[in-house]
């Protein structure tokens, strides 16, 4: 042990710095992930003023507008249920990989507008989607048979609400507006750090028993959802063929 007449300068233990240096590397890497995500959403919308992306999305719609005529005389369904690619380069750092990625979401933007069926329980994880998203996919599985099998982690649908005019909600966003008293929201913690990415996030169900309160008549008078009245809307829809 040092005399007590003798002194030291005191330095940073070690684990305080190698907890310091891990702190600054996840703040650095969270700052980098928000950056590549506004990357890409910047070349998803360059590429939504471009003649080609509209050509891109005809095709693809024709061809899929198409096939379902064909199915529906031999009773199958050949829709599209999952997106595989390989190839995609580093969208961080390769800008051509930057604007691959950004044009496979629009496309799967076009293909489900949210209209994703389920019949087994599934978990949606919808972090700062559209409300239209959020609607279309409660039309999609509109039933107290299978909403009960949903869980879904984003956007509280109170949150929504509170920043919307009540009467266009109810107008534009039935579904939404329709089990918002009867769904059950869990607020997710989150630190300040990353208050930015999960902000307004919480677990959302749909017990049988809240649904069950529900009138007869919500469940059979709820039309797919066409949005003519919506002039911010936050998702692309499918051109509609005859």
């Amino acid at each position: 042990m040092a005399c007590k007449d003798d002194w030291q300068v005191a330095g940073r233990r070690k684990g305080a710095s190698r907890r310091i240096k891990q702190h600054k590397t996840d703040s650095r890497q969270v700052s980098e992930c928000q950056v590549d995500k506004q990357r890409i959403i910047n070349a998803m919308n360059e590429l939504r003023g471009e003649d080609f992306w509209l050509q891109w999305r005809n095709v693809l719609s024709e061809h899929l507008a198409s096939s379902a005529s064909v199915s529906s005389k031999k009773n199958e369904d050949v829709s599209l249920k999952d997106c595989v690619s390989y190839g995609l380069g580093n969208f961080a750092s390769c800008i051509s990989a930057r604007y691959q990625l950004a044009m496979l979401l629009l496309l799967l933007e076009t293909l489900h507008e949210g209209k994703r069926a389920v019949c087994q329980p599934t978990l949606f994880y919808l972090m700062h989607c559209g409300k239209a998203l959020y609607n279309n996919m409660l039309w999609k599985n509109w039933s107290p048979q299978t909403l009960p099998k949903i869980v879904i982690i984003g956007n509280s649908f109170h949150g929504i609400q509170e920043r919307m005019i009540q009467r266009e909600f109810v107008r534009d966003y039935c579904c939404l507006s329709n089990v918002i008293g009867v769904c059950e929201e869990t607020s997710l913690p989150c630190s300040q750090r990353f208050l930015d990415v999960f902000n307004d996030t919480a677990l959302i169900q749909f017990p049988p028993e809240n649904l069950n309160r529900l009138a007869d008549c919500t469940w059979t008078e709820t039309s797919e959802p066409l949005y003519q009245h919506c002039t911010d809307l936050e998702i692309i829809l499918r051109e509609k063929h005859c």
